[in-house]
């Protein structure tokens, strides 16, 4: 039997590089303090990144694979109900950064568009958590399903919203706007061609197996009480790559918006 401890030991220890990766950009901008128009929009986004990273850190410390209630360390800060809560909070956090990332580059250019969509980010990523917590709760892979399409439906806006502002972008603008659209571009393709289908196959397996579904009233007391610890790499195997991922680019992103100067304050849009 392959164990998978030894990639839980690989997270455990991306999350400390990361600690010191927020920490030390930190202590750089803080040193290197931008002028007052941009620094508050900065200081959101670290304060944001902060969030994130503790809560990738906590999950990489904690590993959780939420529907089989599998977990890494036989405790209740491992169980289901906690996990969730966590990421819920971290991703609403990074969320909140690419949303103040939109804003702060359609204040810059004046774009309408831009600007709306920097608005529909949050909800829209609040809808796909209400969806993720249904199909934590019940184990219903169709939450999951609805979920991941959301999150790529918003790194399309988002990339759409990118691209309409390169006309107007300065060429200093263009180095991270480009590496934004990259970005973007690579995660809705990965949630499109991977993780959408991933979930929705599972769906219909359960479904074809005929397998029953508790109800969020019974969801919320089995994600809370209820988890099998394993280092079965064949029972964590789907969950690898993702998380992985999860657990550092995206963390690296996170951090890395700090730096992206731009203004909080409102300018008037061009039509």
């Amino acid at each position: 039997m392959l164990d998978a401890t030894y990639w839980w030991h690989l997270l455990c220890a991306i999350a400390g590089l990361n600690l010191i990766a927020w920490t030390a950009s930190t202590a750089w901008l803080h040193r290197n303090r931008p002028d007052g128009t941009t620094w508050p929009h900065q200081r959101l986004q670290l304060l944001l990144s902060a969030l994130y990273v503790l809560g990738c850190g906590y999950r990489s410390l904690l590993p959780v694979f939420d529907v089989p209630r599998l977990v890494m360390v036989d405790s209740w800060a491992s169980s289901v109900l906690v996990g969730r809560t966590v990421a819920t909070i971290a991703e609403l956090s990074f969320a909140a950064q690419w949303a103040l990332l939109l804003r702060g580059a359609a204040l810059a250019t004046g774009h309408r568009f831009s600007l709306r969509v920097a608005g529909a980010v949050l909800p829209l990523i609040a809808i796909a958590e209400v969806n993720s917590w249904y199909a934590v709760l019940t184990t219903r892979n169709i939450g999951h399903v609805v979920e991941e399409t959301l999150w790529g439906t918003v790194a399309l806006l988002s990339v759409l919203a990118l691209l309409s502002m390169w006309p107007h972008a300065t060429r200093a603008a263009r180095r991270w706007l480009g590496l934004a659209i990259v970005a973007g571009a690579i995660y809705a393709a990965y949630m499109f061609a991977v993780d959408v289908p991933m979930y929705w196959a599972r769906w219909l397996a359960d479904e074809a197996a005929g397998r029953a579904y508790p109800s969020l009233v019974a969801g919320v007391a089995d994600a809370s009480s209820r988890w099998t610890v394993s280092h079965d790499w064949a029972h964590w195997r789907s969950e690898v790559v993702w998380m992985t991922l999860y657990f550092s680019v995206a963390v690296w992103i996170s951090i890395g918006l700090a730096h992206v100067r731009l203004p909080l304050r409102v300018q008037q849009p061009r039509p």
